[in-house]
């Protein structure tokens, strides 16, 4: 997918770029690709799947208009997808939040080179930084970062109750939920919902939407240790 077929791609999932949001893409990704093998960023250098498997991908929850105010990105990485998500709705205040070090110093450039307002850089482990923000986020999204009954208790306890826990899946999004439905009981969600859709490729992909409608127990989040060895 090159640039012309992103651009038209995302418009016909009616998504409506910004006029300076696919400059500062071509920046961005400039910036990755460049700074790759430094930090490593991504396995994906390629412009053209750039395009499609990270900045067509990570616009497509975007489709979903009850994603606004402030979304926290656990376990950002690169900046997929809190960054495109900045780019493409300034009206967000997007914090990304990542535990490692480099990783966050390459999140502070491209903030800065794209002047991006709305963005928030944090460098602590979900569990961590859920201490002082607890149940503070509108909406709190991951991208593939953990198993969905992991990433549940990582990620429900950020946000408030009315608001939303979206994970980002590939093909096996709906057996993960499958495995969660007691974690999300438990954590405070009552509703959720799945949408598959695929990439230009082919390749499947899932967004598990969850609404949280209860207060998250304090004792949860657990230690990581304690979470990956025995998760709800």
């Amino acid at each position: 997918m090159n640039r012309d077929e992103f651009l038209v791609k995302t418009a016909g999932i009616g998504i409506d770029l910004p006029a300076e949001a696919p400059e500062k893409l071509a920046v961005y990704m400039d910036l990755l690709i460049r700074r790759n093998q430094e930090f490593n960023l991504t396995a994906i250098t390629d412009p053209e799947e750039i395009y499609e498997k990270h900045f067509y991908d990570s616009l497509y929850p975007l489709t979903d208009p009850r994603i606004s105010g402030t979304v926290a990105d656990v376990g950002t990485g690169a900046g997929f997808p809190g960054v495109v998500f900045a780019i493409a709705r300034s009206d967000l205040k997007v914090i990304l939040i990542d535990p490692t070090a480099k990783r966050c110093r390459f999140l502070e450039e491209i903030r800065k080179e794209l002047k991006l307002n709305n963005v928030t850089v944090v460098n602590q482990r979900a569990e961590e930084y859920v201490k002082t923000k607890r149940e503070q986020a509108d909406v709190v999204i991951a991208r593939a970062v953990a198993s969905l009954p992991v990433l549940a208790e990582l990620c429900v306890p950020l946000v408030r109750p009315g608001g939303y826990f979206i994970s980002m899946k590939g093909t096996k999004g709906l057996e993960e939920y499958q495995q969660t439905e007691h974690a999300f009981q438990v954590l405070g969600i009552e509703h959720s919902e799945i949408r598959e859709y695929t990439l230009p490729s082919g390749d499947g992909r899932t967004i598990i939407t969850a609404e949280k409608t209860r207060i998250t127990p304090g004792k949860y989040p657990r230690n990581y240790g304690q979470i990956k060895k025995k998760p709800l």
